[in-house]
């Protein structure tokens, strides 16, 4: 893993001290160019240039009546993709950043759409998991093939010159799996982090509660100890894709953007597997999704938004993107005191 520059990091601070402003008014800015600074080995961070991969997989717990939405939206939602009428293809156009859909495991048929408004990757490892109230939701060899699926495609944005990494998820009941796997890696109950999802009522919010135990009792009983363990068992195929994308792009050096809530238990896969990944992430946002603020704080992460966004498609890390973006040119293209002929402050 690359470690982070330590002296192109305390350069940046320096620089902050210089800047005609009183040193801390632009609040966590600073501390973002600061953070970035020390990861790209630039003290004046050059634009970022963003790719998105959004992975898109069914999931067999779907069967349980954990989602307000039918199993056949995650192929539905494909398509709107690559039409260009989903939140996230909206944003990504709004702010020039790459954006690839990677199927990692659509169950339901869907036609490649005329129009493109970003690539499509077919590169279905199977129809969806398996049940994982009932079984493990994956084979050790699905797990693997769909991890290595995302790392492949963190390489191919890092080998396109792409210095930020932005992972994105579509799948239905998703929110289910993620949940569990939060409540398997920090120890918090069900009953803390399991919420609403697509906008679930009270009764099923209840049964979803359920399911969830369930499927952690049965993963513990089946032997489910390591991070692995626990994406395998109760984890999906684009939450598997998603934390070896994010582990490739740390490795290779490049800073990796979170999204909401599947993306972050994604990310605790990662780190629980390899700790120094966690040097590489950035929060976007808080979700409103009931357990999102306890992943980040297991990972140690400040969110830079708090929206009440709940939405996923890597919607939040889009929206946020520019703020990143607006705190690396104010540090880079401002002036110091001395170039302005302006008289610092007493420090």
């Amino acid at each position: 893993m690359k470690a982070i520059n330590t002296e192109t990091q305390q350069a940046a601070q320096e620089r902050q001290s210089q800047l005609t402003k009183p040193m801390g008014s632009l609040g966590r800015l600073e501390d973002l160019a600061i953070w970035f600074s020390g990861r790209t080995g630039n003290d004046t961070p050059k634009r970022l240039q963003a790719a998105i991969c959004v992975f898109a997989a069914d999931h067999g717990v779907a069967a349980e009546g954990v989602s307000a939405f039918p199993a056949e939206v995650t192929a539905q939602m494909v398509v709107n993709f690559i039409n260009g009428g989903a939140a996230i293809s909206v944003l990504a156009r709004e702010n020039n950043m790459s954006l690839s859909i990677v199927d990692v495991g659509v169950k339901s048929d869907y036609p490649t759409p005329n129009t493109s408004h970003g690539k499509l990757f077919r590169s279905p490892v199977c129809a969806g998991t398996a049940n994982l109230r009932i079984t493990a939701a994956m084979t050790e060899a699905q797990m693997n093939k769909a991890w290595q699926i995302g790392a492949g495609s963190a390489m191919h944005a890092v080998e396109n010159n792409k210095n930020l990494i932005i992972g994105g998820e579509m799948g239905i009941a998703n929110t289910t799996a993620a949940a569990a796997l939060i409540c398997a890696l920090t120890g918090a109950s069900p009953e803390d982090i399991v919420g609403l999802g697509t906008g679930i009522q009270a009764g099923a919010h209840a049964h979803k509660i359920q399911v969830v135990k369930d499927a952690l009792i049965r993963a513990k009983s089946a032997g489910a100890v390591t991070a692995f363990d626990w994406l395998r068992e109760v984890g999906g195929l684009e939450i598997a894709a998603l934390a070896g994308f994010y582990t490739a792009a740390a490795e290779a050096g490049v800073p990796v953007l979170l999204d909401g809530f599947i993306t972050t238990a994604a990310a605790l896969v990662a780190v629980k597997a390899n700790p120094a990944v966690g040097e590489w992430l950035l929060a976007s946002h808080v979700s409103q999704e009931q357990g999102h603020r306890s992943a980040l704080a297991a990972l140690n992460l400040t969110p830079i938004l708090d929206l009440g966004l709940r939405l996923g498609e890597a919607s939040g890390a889009a929206i946020a993107f520019p703020i990143i973006q607006s705190a690396l040119t104010l540090h880079r293209e401002m002036a110091t005191f001395a170039e302005a002929g302006v008289a610092a402050g007493a420090m």
